[in-house]
This record gives structure tokens, sequence and C-alpha cells, in this order.
């Protein structure tokens, strides 16, 4: 395998290099369609998310809760997620970078994570928990890795053996930033991230779409193996552009150019990154839903990673995600709710079974795209959709001022 091109000097998953002038909607005319002003704003869309995790956070428990929904009562909390809790945190570290304040001490909540790793019960967790660890205390990473033996891992876990994309991407970024932190694990590392990058190769087709993965059989080989879900797909490319950076290896990023242009040859006129994908005819099988959290978190999150890597410029596809969420949407709805406290999680076809419905049809090459009169907001909040988010953009702090005095004093 052949050496990177020489990188800038910043970390992979930091905030990389500068926007140009005119991507920042505080420096520019906002848009106007339909039924008023679409204006959305980076800085605002951080001031958002961290409300957002304040509402979502139970400081008894040390974690954040699993959803947070609009009822006729009032915002109701349900459970908790650990998942959801690391996300955040993740997201909140980059924002602690721009030096804003933080309404939470995540200082205990980290401690917590760190103690108390009996939730990791697949290598996707282990992989958030190391990519977690790697990032926000580095200094423990060696410890973690000894207490769970990365090397027997993928013979452990369920969804490494049946090589599901999300859980193998989120291990692939956990030992690529693992070996980021410290250099000196990379014999111990090597093995077994070019292991788990071989079985996330196995998935992807030529068109550049990566299938979920799952079990052989029938039913596993014609729904898991040939569709995958936004998600497999941007995961893999945040994966494939850190491991690439991580490991000095360049092959990782022709796949994960291969599927970033797959996406955005495929995302919608309204700048929606569409749920679901055929892995076999390369097109979208379900449109819907349409999560907020992919238009304004794991898009930018990943896609911007990959650009830092490779130079390919994907800022006109991002910033059309991002105005789907301000009302340049198919309901002409701010998704950001009341007084901007949360970003609702999605666009849906009111009846669930029509998600299903259509990728069936997609299986028979018949076309069934659920019709605009027949979707609905999804009022409901995720810890894990603001934590993707301020991981893309919270290095630029939740201030106008603070962005200008950064931009005077560069």
């Amino acid at each position: 395998m052949s050496r990177l091109p020489q990188q800038s000097e910043s970390r992979m998953g930091a905030f990389p290099r500068p926007f140009p002038e005119d991507f920042f909607p505080a420096r520019r005319e906002g848009v106007t369609e339909g039924n008023g002003d679409a204006q959305i704003e980076i800085l605002a869309l951080n001031s958002v998310a961290l409300r957002s995790l304040a509402c979502l956070y139970n400081e008894e428990k040390k974690l954040f809760c699993h959803s947070i929904a609009l009822t006729r009562s009032g915002l109701r909390r349900e459970g908790t997620s650990w998942k959801g809790t690391v996300i955040a945190l993740l997201g909140l570290q980059h924002l602690a970078e721009s030096g804003d304040a933080l309404p939470i001490d995540i200082a205990p909540i980290r401690e917590f994570i760190l103690e108390e790793t009996s939730w990791v019960k697949s290598v996707g967790e282990l992989g958030l928990l190391t990519w977690y660890t790697a990032v926000c205390a580095p200094d423990r990473v060696e410890a973690l890795l000894r207490k769970f033996d990365c090397r027997k891992t993928i013979e452990s876990y369920t969804d490494s053996r049946t090589a599901e994309a999300r859980g193998l991407s989120w291990f692939l970024a956990g030992l690529a930033h693992a070996r980021l932190a410290c250099p000196r694990l990379l014999p111990e590392l090597t093995d077994i991230a070019v292991e788990t990058y071989h079985l996330l190769q196995d998935l992807q087709s030529e068109n550049g779409i990566f299938g979920h993965g799952g079990p052989e059989g029938f039913v596993g080989q014609i729904f898991r193996n040939r569709y995958g879900t936004f998600a497999d797909q941007i995961h893999a490319i945040y994966a494939l552009s850190t491991f690439a950076q991580a490991f000095e290896i360049e092959e990782p990023l022709e796949m994960a150019l291969n599927c970033a242009n797959a996406m955005c040859a495929q995302q919608g006129e309204l700048g929606q990154w569409w749920f679901r994908y055929d892995r076999q005819r390369g097109c979208v099988a379900s449109h819907y839903p349409v999560c907020s959290a992919h238009q304004d978190g794991l898009a930018p999150m990943a896609l911007l990673t990959l650009e830092e890597a490779t130079g390919q410029n994907f800022h006109k596809q991002i910033w059309k995600g991002l105005k789907w969420i301000a009302a340049q949407n198919e309901l002409a709805a701010d998704l950001r709710g009341p007084n901007q406290v949360m970003i609702w999680d999605s666009i849906e076809p009111r009846r669930r079974v029509a998600e299903y419905w259509e990728t069936a049809c997609n299986y028979l090459h018949v076309s069934s795209e659920p019709q605009v009169k027949n979707l609905t907001i999804r009022y409901e909040g995720r810890p894990q959709h603001f934590g993707w988010l301020l991981y893309a953009f919270g290095k630029l702090g939740t201030s106008n001022t603070r962005l200008a005095l950064a931009q005077r004093a560069g």
C-alpha cells in the first residue's frame, strides 16, 4: 500500500480547513423560499444543539436520555442511552475546545463512562468507546485496549461476525483514533485494523454503496447484504478517511470517495440525504425518513473529514443539507423547534410500513415514493443527533463574535 500525500497538521476528527468566506450564513443574506425565510446559521445550530443536550441530560444518572418527545403536556424524556451519551460527549468536547463555556460539567460524565464499561456488548460499542477515549482521554487508551483485548474482538462480538457496516466502521474509527493518539501502538493495532478494513471492504459494491451487512442465508442476502442505510455509508466514509490518515495508506480513500460521490449523486433536490440505498442497483431504495441528524451532523462530519484527507470539496452538498433543516424541505417546515430549543428528529411517512413497502417495491423494480401529503414531522430529539452536529461544527463555537475574533487573529 502506498503512503498518503502530505496531510495538514490538524488531527483527523478536528474541524478541517476553514470554509470559504461565503459559506457561513451569518455572512450572507438568508434564502427565501416557500412560506417564509429559510435561514440557517452554523453557529446558531451549535447553540441549539447545546440547549438540546442540556434538556436531555439526566444529572442523577450521569447519562443523557435516550430521547425527548413533544407531547400534549410538553417535552417528555425517555430512558437513558450509553451510546448516545458517548456521542454527545464527543460533540461537547469539540465545543469545549472552541473556548465556549458548557452548561454541563462533562468531567464526571467522562469518568463515569470510562470506568463503567459493562455496557459495551458489541464491536461497534467498543469502537465508539475507543474513539471517545482517544479523542477525550488519550492517556487512557492503552489501558482500555488491554482491558478488552482488541485482537479477539472480531471473533467475539456478534456484529463483527455478521459484518455489520456501522459496527465495523465505529471499530475501525476507534482503532484509527487510538493510533493517532498513541503512535507507539502501531504494531499492536495494525493487524486488527487491516482485518476490520477488509471486512468493511467486502460490504462495498463497485458503485460505491455499502450494504448493511448480515448473516448468510436467503433473508440476509436479500435485505441486510443488499441494502444499506445512509448511516452505514457515512460512518464508513468517516472510518476509511480516518484509517487512511492514521495508518498512512491511500487505498481506503478511494473507497471513501466512491461512496461519497455515490451519496452526493443521489442527494435530493432539496438537499435530502435519503434513508436506504440499493447496493446492487446503485440507487435509492427507500427515501424516508429523512433524518435531521444526517443533514446537519453525520453528513458534514464525514464529508469534511474526507475533504481534509483528499482535498475534494463537498461544501455545496453540505450546505444544501443544512438548508433542508430551515424550512427548505418537503413540508416547508422549520425543524428547529419553538425558540430553537430543539431540532426535530425527521420527516417521515405517517405510516411506518411505508418505508418497508418502498424498499420491497424497489426490489421488484417498481417506483413507490411516498407523496408529500403522507409525510409528517417526528417530534423527537436524541443525544446522538446533537453530538454529531457538535462533532462536525463544535470547534467553531456558538458566537459570531468569537468567529470574527478568530479570523482577525488569523
